[in-house]
């Protein structure tokens, strides 16, 4: 019982790792000037590392000292964490557009006529080849520090249910099971927590002092400190695996009513390899099912990674917030599904028939619910030189009214005209002046001579105005996820026995193998591409694309 509490904790701290990617990375993004298809390719590449090994590891079986085995790739998963936080301690402090000088940089984005020339310098200076390396450097050791987690998260799982099934009381071992299967659904909401609470203090919390942060989390210029998770990750998984190096390698059997002489099976399995596999793909209801999984996981897998920068672009919410949605609200709903599907089957002691029945009436209902989603948001808001909404050739005369102020191409701190119009900048608004609160933060700008009236801006994006369609959304997307989440358990039934008892646990692996290569590796990118084909305006780094500034809401939605 011990074993089965220690290895909950650590499979819960393991999938803190993985879960806090996942909510932070539109945050690393922005930091590091990502676009979503990079983003997505390495909140999957721990899959990579995870699936060269599986097959390996499944075969060593109860040939070596198990405990220690765990032991060792927690320690490895604990160095991969901490090392996925290491460029925020290699990268010196993030540097953003400002009106106000700091002691970083005396640069400012107002409108000044006569500055052209001090302009230019500036935005050259931060382009050497030191700047562009750095960049390649902080990518390695992410994709680096990702391998690292999937290849230590290989004998986690296997080994500590086998260790488990072989010591445990034949009518206990369901019970411990089930305890690990819940805690491995309850991590990823509580990863999402965590990036809500992380990503509420600034990124350089340990680099500046409080008073220099002249930005609120609701600034489309904030970072949060998303490197801090890591390092409490880290620190979870560290604690979780010392006790593993004082499991004995054999325990005497937990005392139940069945008792049975374990005999350690050893694997020949190789040799009879291609016709199981074989004689496994040919079952037509097998490779129907898991093919099915597939496609869910793939969603699934995709969702996850960019579900936060969805409700953050669509419904202008800080990171922080959207990953309290998802964590409260989605990933709750998906753990009442399974528990609903696994109690429907039990409770009618359901047929392979009725089983695949209620598969297909959950995923009918979950796309007449998800069906809405399609139409509930907003368009992106105006933008100035960015979105073409006025075709009255405003556009051209926004070029004139700033054209005195020579703004900088790349200029970002954008600022919501008194006429409801988002300006890239208060000098693309062609605003002179500032007004400062007495905390240093911006007040407003005035003397505008873009925004027509008494043409003043204040600080920070005008935002969608889809606040109203936001708890619809969340309500359906919730509904749509429990209903399809029904069909998890029933869909495991359907492959479990369909195929040959002797087959059982080789089918089950093929299947996940499947599911890793074909869904939760591409999932991620192709999510990633799909929203990086919506963006209007790319931020660019010494000539790269780096993250995207504008989406087309729209398209973003529907894609």
């Amino acid at each position: 019982q011990f074993f089965v509490f220690c290895h909950g904790l650590l499979q819960l701290s393991q999938l803190l790792v993985s879960g806090y990617l996942k909510s932070s990375i539109s945050t690393i993004e922005r930091r590091y000037g990502l676009s979503s298809q990079t983003s997505g390719l390495l909140a999957s590449f721990n899959e990579v590392g995870n699936t060269l090994l599986i097959v390996f590891v499944s075969y060593l079986g109860s040939r070596v000292h198990r405990p220690r085995l765990i032991g060792c790739g927690a320690l490895l998963v604990s160095l991969a964490s901490f090392l996925m936080s290491l460029p925020h301690f290699l990268t010196g402090p993030y540097v953003y557009d400002r009106s106000v000088a700091s002691t970083f940089s005396n640069r400012t984005d107002l409108c000044q006529p006569g500055a052209a020339e001090a302009w230019a310098n500036l935005s050259d200076a931060s382009c050497t080849p030191h700047a562009s390396r750095k960049n390649h450097e902080v990518l390695l050791v992410m994709f680096v520090a990702q391998a690292l987690l999937g290849i230590g998260g290989v004998p986690i799982q296997p080994f500590g249910i086998s260790y488990i099934d072989d010591f445990a009381s034949e009518r206990n071992s369901p019970l411990y099971l089930g305890i690990l299967f819940s805690v491995t659904v309850i991590g990823p909401g509580v990863a999402f927590m965590l990036g809500s609470a992380m990503l509420r203090f600034y990124v350089d919390i340990d680099k500046v002092s409080a008073a220099e942060v002249q930005l609120t989390n609701k600034d489309p210029r904030w970072v949060g400190a998303w490197w801090l998770g890591f390092l409490v990750a880290a620190g979870l998984v560290a604690l979780s695996a010392l006790p593993y190096f004082f499991f004995p390698r054999e325990m005497p059997k937990e005392v139940g009513e069945v008792l049975h002489t374990h005999a350690p099976q050893s694997p020949l399995v190789l040799s009879g390899f291609p016709v199981v596999l074989l004689r496994n793909l040919r079952h037509p209801v097998y490779l129907l099912v898991v093919l099915a999984q597939v496609n869910i996981s793939a969603m699934v897998a995709g969702l996850a990674t960019f579900m936060g920068k969805f409700l953050e672009r669509q419904f202008s919410l800080t990171a922080s917030l959207a990953n309290m949605i998802i964590g409260a609200v989605n990933i709750p709903g998906a753990m009442v599904g399974i528990v609903v599907g696994g109690a429907i089957l039990k409770r009618f002691q359901m047929s392979l028939r009725q089983c695949s029945a209620l598969c297909v009436l959950g995923m009918l209902l979950c796309l007449l619910t998800a069906f809405p989603l399609l139409f509930l948001g907003c368009p992106t808001q105006k933008v100035a030189g960015v979105t073409d909404w006025d075709s009255s050739g405003f556009g051209h005369h926004d070029m004139e009214c700033n054209a005195q102020c020579r703004c900088p191409q790349r200029g970002f701190n954008p600022v919501c005209g008194s006429d409801g119009v988002e300006y890239t900048s208060p000098c693309s608004a062609g605003c002179s002046h500032v007004n400062i609160h007495t905390d240093s933060s911006v007040l407003n700008y005035t003397r505008c001579s873009c925004i027509a009236g008494p043409g003043f801006a204040r600080p920070g994006t005008c935002g969608t105005g889809c606040s109203h369609l936001f708890v619809p959304f969340v309500v359906l997307s919730c509904l749509a996820g429990i209903l399809a989440s029904t069909s998890h358990t029933p869909s495991f039934m359907l492959i479990l026995r369909s195929i040959q008892p002797e087959d059982k646990s080789f089918a089950v692996g093929i299947q996940f193998m499947l599911l890793r290569v074909l869904a939760w590796m591409p999932g991620p990118v192709l999510y990633g591409s799909a929203i990086d084909t919506t963006c209007i305006l790319w931020e660019r780094r010494c000539e790269r694309r780096a993250a995207c500034r504008y989406y087309d809401n729209t398209l973003f939605r529907q894609r």
